[in-house]
C-alpha cells in the first residue's frame, strides 16, 4: 500500500485516461481513419463526435511516409506558412522541429485552419494520432494550445519525438501545456524510440546540435504492465534502454497495433511518474523506480545495464524534486510579503510628526537608540521584500508574452505599491552616501525600473487626472531623488562656476514644472510639506537664491504664496 500510494498524487491525469474508455475511443478513431483511402495525400484527417458536445480529431499519415531524422529550426520556420512562431519564450528563443512532421502539417495547413474555427466551442477536445500522425497531431494541439480558450488533450500512439531540448523547454515553461501531451509507447514499436539511440538504424548518427527530447506524459507499456512517467531524461533513459532490448532493430517503418496494449491496460495500477512523486526516503525511492522498471518488463530482464539505468533515474527524479524545490512561488510567500508591507506601513504612520517616512529613515541614525533600533527593523523588512521582488521580475522575464501578461496583470498592483513604498528608502542609503549623484541614472535597480515600464505600459496615460485629493503614497517612487538632485543643483547656483550655474538653472526649471505637475495632480503626498522633510528644508536653505535667479518660476510662487498649506 505505501509503495503504490506514493506514486499518487493529486494530479490523477494517467489514471483517468487509462480506467476510463478515451484510450480506446481514440484507437478506435485511429483504426477507422486507416481504413479509409488515401488516394494520393500523404496524411488523413478526421473529426469523429465524442459525447454530447465532444470531438476526436483523428491523424494518420500514410504507409509511404518516411521517417527522417533532419530537424527544421524555428529561425526558417519564421518565413514558412507554419504558425509556430509563438512557442519561442524569453528563455527559450529557439527551438527545432522534425522536418517530416512539419512537412505533413503544412500540407493540411488551409484544411487545419478552418478547422481550427470549428472547434471553438467543442468540449471536451481529443486530438490523436498514429506514428507520424501523431506528430502532427502533437503540432495541431499547440496550435490550440495558443488560444487560451481551447484546452484540448493530445493524445499519440506510437509517435516518434518531436523536437529538440528548445521545444521541449519551451513547452515545459508552461505546466498547462506540458499536461495537455500523453503518449502512449509500447516496448515492441520501435518508432517512438527511432530518433533517440544512434545505434537505431533510422536515427543513424545523431550530432549533438540535433537531439530529440521528449515533452508530455508518457505511457510506457510491455506485454503484461504499464507505467508512466514525466521526467524528459527518464523517458529517455528508459526508452534507450527499451531500445537496446527491443528485437526490432530493421528499418521498416511498422505500423504497429495498440488494440491489444490497450486490452490490457485495462485495470491495471498506473504508478505515477517520476516528476509527480511526493518526498520519501532514498529506501522508498528506490524501490518506487524498481517497480516502475519492472512494470515495463525493464527491471525483470536483469540486463548488463540494469543498474546504470536505475542509478541515472534515481537521480533524475531528485533533481526534479530540487528543481521543485527550489522554484519560485509567489503564491507562497505571500503572507510574509504582507506582513513586511504592514511594518513599512506602520513605519509611515508613526514617523509623519518626524518629517515624515523618507526623512524618518534618512535621519535616524541621529536620533538615538529607539530610531535606530526601528530603523533596524525597517531595513529588514526592506530587504525581504527587494529579493522577493527581483525574484518574481526576473521570472517573469522568462515567462512567455500571453503568460507575462497575465502574470503581470495579477501582481501589478502589489508591485506598484512595494516600489512606491520601499524605493524611496533605497533613494535616502543612496544618497546618505558622501559624493553619490543622479540615482535614477546611476543608482537606482533594473527591476524598480522594469516595475515602472510595466504599470506605464498598463496605465498608459496615467492616474490621478481626475483626483481631488492628494494621494497617500507618492505616485513617482523616485520624488525623493529628484529632491535631492534640486538640492545639489541648488548649491551649484549658489557657489558653482558659470557653467554649473547654467546647468543647474535649467535643472531646477524642469524640477520646478515636475513639482507643480505632481501637485496639480494630486500625485504626490502631502509628508512632502512637513515642516522637517527635505522638500521643505530645500525652499528654506535656498529660497532666496531661486527667487533672486528665478523669478518666474511657478513652483516659487507657489512655496512663497504659501498655497501648499491648502493642499491635502
Amino acid at each position: 500500500m505505501s509503495q503504490v500510494s506514493m506514486f499518487s498524487s493529486g494530479q490523477e491525469f494517467a489514471n483517468l485516461l487509462v480506467s476510463s474508455d478515451l484510450l480506446h475511443h481514440s484507437w478506435f478513431t485511429i483504426s477507422d481513419l486507416r481504413n479509409h483511402p488515401y488516394l494520393n495525400n500523404p496524411i488523413l484527417v478526421k473529426v469523429y463526435p465524442y459525447h454530447s458536445n465532444g470531438a476526436i480529431v483523428a491523424f494518420v499519415s500514410s504507409p509511404t511516409c518516411t521517417l527522417q531524422k533532419e530537424m527544421v529550426s524555428s529561425e526558417d520556420l519564421e518565413g514558412s506558412q507554419s504558425p509556430f512562431d509563438f512557442i519561442s519564450t524569453k528563455r527559450n528563443p529557439h527551438f527545432s522541429v522534425n522536418k517530416a512532421a512539419i512537412t505533413l502539417f503544412a500540407s493540411l495547413l488551409n484544411e487545419l485552419s478552418a478547422l481550427k474555427e470549428q472547434l471553438d466551442n467543442v468540449s471536451p477536445l481529443i486530438i490523436t494520432g498514429v506514428s507520424l500522425g501523431g506528430s502532427v497531431a502533437s503540432l495541431f494541439t499547440l496550435w490550440l494550445l495558443k488560444d487560451n480558450n481551447k484546452r484540448p488533450t493530445c493524445i499519440t500512439f506510437g509517435s516518434p519525438l518531436l523536437g529538440d531540448s528548445g521545444l521541449q523547454q519551451a513547452i515545459s515553461e508552461r505546466p498547462s501545456w506540458n499536461s495537455s501531451f500523453l503518449h502512449v509507447v509500447s516496448n515492441h514499436d520501435p518508432i517512438p524510440r527511432s530518433l533517440i539511440s544512434p545505434t537505431n538504424v533510422f536515427a543513424g548518427s545523431i550530432p549533438q546540435s540535433c537531439i530529440y527530447n521528449p515533452f508530455g506524459m508518457f505511457l510506457l507499456c510491455s506485454d503484461s504492465d504499464c507505467s508512466c512517467f514525466e521526467e524528459p531524461e527518464s523517458v529517455l533513459d528508459i526508452m534507450m534502454e527499451m531500445n537496446l532490448n527491443s528485437q526490432h532493430q530493421d528499418n521498416r517503418f511498422l505500423a504497429f497495433d495498440y488494440e491489444q496494449v490497450l486490452e490490457r491496460l485495462k485495470d491495471r495500477v498506473i504508478f505515477k511518474g517520476a516528476s509527480q512523486l511526493f518526498y520519501f526516503s532514498v529506501d522508498q525511492l528506490q524501490a518506487g523506480i524498481d517497480l516502475q522498471l519492472e512494470a515495463i518488463r525493464i527491471g525483470g530482464q536483469q540486463t548488463s545495464n540494469m543498474n546504470p539505468l536505475r542509478t541515472k533515474v534515481k537521480k533524475r527524479v531528485e533533481e526534479s524534486f530540487a528543481k521543485k524545490r527550489n522554484a519560485f512561488d509567489p503564491g507562497k510567500k505571500l503572507n510574509k510579503m504582507k506582513e513586511a508591507m504592514a511594518w513599512l506601513e506602520w513605519y509611515k504612520k508613526v514617523t509623519l510628526k518626524e518629517g515624515g517616512y523618507y526623512d524618518s529613515f534618512k535621519r535616524s541614525e541621529y536620533r538615538g537608540r529607539d530610531a535606530v533600533k526601528s530603523r533596524q527593523e525597517i531595513v529588514k523588512h526592506q530587504r525581504v521584500l527587494t529579493k522577493y521582488w527581483k525574484t518574481m521580475v526576473a521570472e517573469v522575464e522568462k515567462m512567455p508574452q500571453r503568460e507575462e501578461t497575465t502574470f503581470r496583470t495579477r501582481w501589478l498592483y502589489a508591485a506598484t505599491n512595494y516600489r512606491r513604498m520601499v524605493e524611496p528608502l533605497d533613494i535616502a542609503e543612496y544618497y546618505m552616501k558622501s559624493g553619490n549623484i543622479d540615482y535614477v541614472n546611476l543608482g537606482r535597480s533594473e527591476h524598480y525600473k522594469k516595475l515602472e515600464e510595466w504599470r506605464k505600459e498598463d496605465n498608459p496615460s496615467g492616474s490621478g487626472n481626475y483626483r481631488r485629493k492628494s494621494v497617500s503614497l507618492t505616485e513617482d517612487s523616485c520624488f525623493w531623488a529628484y529632491v535631492e538632485e534640486a538640492i545639489i543643483n541648488s548649491k551649484r547656483l549658489r557657489e558653482g562656476s558659470l557653467e554649473e550655474k547654467e546647468n543647474a538653472t535649467e535643472h531646477l526649471v524642469n524640477f520646478g514644472e515636475y513639482v507643480m505637475k505632481m501637485i496639480w495632480s494630486y500625485s504626490v503626498s502631502s509628508e512632502i510639506f512637513q515642516p522637517q522633510s527635505s522638500f521643505m528644508n530645500w525652499w528654506q536653505e535656498y529660497r532666496q537664491d531661486i527667487l533672486s535667479c528665478l523669478p518666474n518660476l511657478r513652483l516659487a510662487f507657489y512655496m512663497e504664496n504659501r498655497e501648499y498649506q491648502s493642499y491635502a
